[in-house]
């Protein structure tokens, strides 16, 4: 069985491994599956421990709060939906997990042009077919990014990957990719 029944999902690792949440029904919104979060985790294992993480488009906070519960130090969810923030703010509480994550309602992209703090590790999971990803990869050149900050991408898995390379921030590469059916995933790190 896969990591969701009906609106939940399952955290998979760490200190609320097996856990599960439930998820606002909203169009649109579809966690990222089990076995994609599972592979990004373990392509992150290094980075994550201690990190600020910055979760765009944060909808069911699948990647949020997966974070958090494997170690990182801090993590933004932006979610613009009232309703879904709602629902990630009743889960942040059922996990006490307020110390180490906060749930910003915001549009993602007004998010962004507001004063930066530089991030660690930032998730983009924006819904598909809106045209939110190249402008959200472009505003984080001003000031999102930590030295060495690494990004996580899922967009359709018919989006060219030369097209996503195009609209990486300067300086950053695509250094590992896979697909599940219509899901595309990318992490990006910075080239040495």
């Amino acid at each position: 069985m896969g990591g969701r029944t009906g609106n939940q999902l399952r955290i998979i690792g760490g200190e609320w491994r097996s856990r599960r949440l439930r998820f606002a029904d909203a169009p649109g919104l579809r966690p990222t599956p089990d076995r994609v979060r599972e592979t990004l985790f373990n392509w992150l294992v290094s980075d994550l421990p201690g990190a600020r993480c910055l979760d765009l488009f944060a909808g069911s906070g699948a990647l949020g709060f997966e974070a958090a519960s494997r170690g990182a130090g801090e993590v933004v969810m932006v979610e613009r939906a009232a309703g879904v923030v709602r629902r990630l703010r009743e889960n942040l509480a059922l996990l006490g997990a307020g110390e180490r994550l906060q749930v910003v309602q915001a549009d993602a992209l007004r998010f962004l042009a507001g004063p930066p703090r530089p991030f660690d590790i930032v998730f983009l999971d924006p819904p598909y077919g809106k045209g939110l990803l190249e402008p959200a990869l472009k505003a984080l050149e001003g000031g999102w990014l930590a030295p060495g900050a690494v990004l996580y991408i899922e967009a359709e898995s018919s989006l060219p990957e030369a097209t996503l390379a195009g609209w990486l921030p300067q300086g950053y590469a695509i250094t590992r990719r896979g697909t599940a059916g219509t899901v595309g995933y990318f992490l990006v790190r910075r080239e040495v």
